[in-house]
């Protein structure tokens, strides 16, 4: 017997048949990708091109047609690279059925419309993960699938943001600006952690890392923290037809910078007051992006990831109609539950607002729509570390 035979001998002695693909190609999972903009097409691509099986739904058939004319998708990167999708279709019930994994990737804004969907479908043994959870969307997503009476054991969990910067950048085209080192997750509960992250690691292994609970990944909303105030604080340029500018790098100005350090302060505020484990915003480009900095500032401007990232063209953007109801929103509202005051939070929700014509305050997750209004730190622990119901 060969060296080289005497040691696989020895693997597959050791750990079972199944070692055998993670020493290459991991073996390949059935995953729906729930989502055809930026982040879902860069996904499904990505996944694809692995060797996994991949659905790729959205709820409109728009964004799927070059799909289907092309019969998949091309990823940008050092090269061109284009794979076959399995399945593309607006029929959640094609989508979900048989598939083990299933990745929303989509604005928090439709987490709720997407649960509808899938809960006549959804079977024991699945597995839900939302990139990301934004600020509760592992509690909504639940609490809509209890509504619909599915009674499916299907653990859903949240990442605490989306693992690359992506956008489509063509017709069946996506591209990857950045992949961050490390992302946390949770399940609902948290006791389901380790199924879900064993399932994370077949996709992207040692990308996604377990966190305490759902609380801690939702108040690790990063995205909250920097968009809503670049945007509105930059609205007059972005609102300029001519004006054309890197978002991150440009639009944190000094004084933008100082207005993010304050939202962070209070997100970090309402963190400690739960007892969550936290980050700030500094370290946190730190461990997703490498970026070792003195101030959020140069961290943002200097951040390879988001170098040519372009400012939306307009204020109707997901950077507010998504962040501030689906993430500051959450923040506030736990904020004034538990006594934690979160001024600048708030106003920035005021300003989303006047500019909308909306009352983000009312329609955005409150705690009374994730279902933690009324009891105490120790009965919200419970219910989102052991699934234990609130009182």
């Amino acid at each position: 017997m060969t060296k080289r035979l005497r040691l696989l001998t020895e693997v597959l002695d050791r750990f079972g048949p199944q070692t055998w693909f993670s020493a290459g190609k991991r073996r390949p999972l059935t995953v729906a990708v729930l989502g055809a903009g930026n982040g879902g097409l860069a996904m499904a691509a990505d996944l694809a091109l692995a060797g996994h099986r991949v659905r790729l739904y959205n709820r409109s058939p728009e964004r799927l047609a070059p799909v289907l004319e092309r019969g998949g998708l091309e990823l940008e990167g050092e090269v061109l690279r284009f794979t076959p999708i399995e399945k593309v279709t607006t029929d959640p019930a094609e989508a979900v059925t048989g598939a083990r994994l299933l990745m929303v990737v989509l604005p928090a804004t439709g987490h709720r419309q997407v649960a509808e969907a899938c809960a006549p479908y959804l079977d024991d043994g699945q597995v839900v993960v939302l990139n990301p959870g934004r600020t509760g969307g592992a509690l909504e997503f639940k609490a809509t699938l209890e509504e619909r009476g599915c009674r499916a054991d299907v653990v859903v969990a949240e990442a605490s943001t989306f693992l690359f910067a992506a956008r489509a950048v063509g017709p069946a085209r996506a591209r990857i600006y950045g992949v961050k080192r490390q992302v946390t997750f949770a399940a609902l509960p948290a006791t389901r952690n380790p199924e879900v992250g064993a399932l994370l690691d077949r996709l992207y292994p040692g990308r996604f890392v377990p966190a305490s609970s759902v609380l801690e990944t939702s108040l690790d909303n990063i995205g909250a923290v920097f968009h809503p105030a670049i945007t509105l604080l930059n609205a007059g340029r972005i609102e300029d037809d001519s004006a054309g500018f890197e978002f991150y790098r440009q639009g944190a100005s000094p004084s933008v910078s100082r207005v993010i350090e304050a939202v962070d302060t209070e997100r970090c505020r309402v963190a400690r007051a739960l007892g969550v484990p936290h980050i700030s915003a500094l370290e946190w480009m730190r461990r997703s992006y490498g970026v070792d900095a003195r101030d959020l500032q140069t961290a943002l401007r200097s951040n390879p990831g988001y170098a040519g990232i372009p400012a939306p063209s307009q204020v109707n953007h997901r950077y507010l109609t998504e962040d501030v109801p689906a993430g500051l929103v959450p923040m506030a509202s736990l904020g004034h539950l538990l006594g934690v005051p979160t001024p600048t939070i708030r106003s920035l929700i005021d300003l989303a607002s006047a500019m909308h014509g909306l009352d983000y305050h009312t329609v955005g997750r409150t705690v009374e729509r994730l279902g933690l209004s009324g009891p105490s730190v120790a009965e919200i622990m419970a219910q989102v570390l052991e699934g234990s119901a609130v009182a």
